[in-house]
């Protein structure tokens, strides 16, 4: 396979190497989101990626260190994908655009998954200090995208002086995780609906007259 997401290379593998090693990654990835990290075996990811039992310990010594490659993957795949909206978020227009974006995704899943880094976050942050410290630099990560975004539309006249783009990007983050778990738990797109119009009419309350 080729590495569309710039999934993080180890030196000295070869082309091949770096492709096997991509494989795993991904269906590890799938795997811990379809059933849980816990529930995901190395046995299950092996067979997944269809590799020996040899090649996977070539390239993973033991199964925590695949679980931060796989907090590393799903960052780069989800942070990516909103940030075709999030790198253009200069006008209500665009911010409603990643709403719908959004709630579309929901739609498509039939409101089932939820959100690949917060499923992590809830399994892991608890019980594995490294993963913690990871998938709170990708949420961070993610608050800086909306950020960026923001103080664009502050600079550009879109938002009046009283915007706080810093909170007002952490509280669209949040209203997005709890409306995407109540979404996934009602299996009804209504929660992530109200959550994002909500915060975003907020936000044009800060529309500059």
């Amino acid at each position: 396979m080729n590495n569309p997401l710039n999934i993080p290379k180890k030196q000295k593998l070869t082309k091949k190497g770096q492709e096997t090693r991509s494989r795993i990654i991904v269906a590890a990835a799938e795997l811990m989101y379809e059933q849980g990290v816990a529930r995901t075996t190395i046995e299950d990811v092996q067979n997944k990626a269809k590799i020996s039992a040899s090649q996977m310990y070539h390239y993973f010594k033991e199964k925590k260190e695949l679980v931060q490659e796989v907090i590393s993957y799903q960052t780069l795949r989800v942070i990516g994908t909103h940030k075709r909206y999030l790198s253009n978020l200069d006008s209500f227009e665009a911010l409603y655009a990643w709403r719908d974006f959004i709630v579309n995704i929901q739609i498509k899943r039939n409101c089932e998954g939820g959100c690949p880094l917060g499923s992590l976050a809830s399994e892991l942050v608890e019980i594995n200090s490294d993963a913690q410290q990871e998938i709170m630099s990708s949420f961070f990560e993610w608050e800086d995208s909306i950020k960026k975004g923001l103080r664009y539309m502050l600079n550009q006249g879109e938002l009046n002086s009283d915007a706080d783009p810093d909170k007002l990007a952490l509280a669209l983050l949040a209203a997005l995780q709890g409306g995407l778990l109540l979404t996934q738990v009602r299996r009804d797109p209504t929660p992530i609906i109200i959550a994002l119009d909500t915060m975003i009419e907020h936000i044009h309350s800060f529309k500059k007259i």
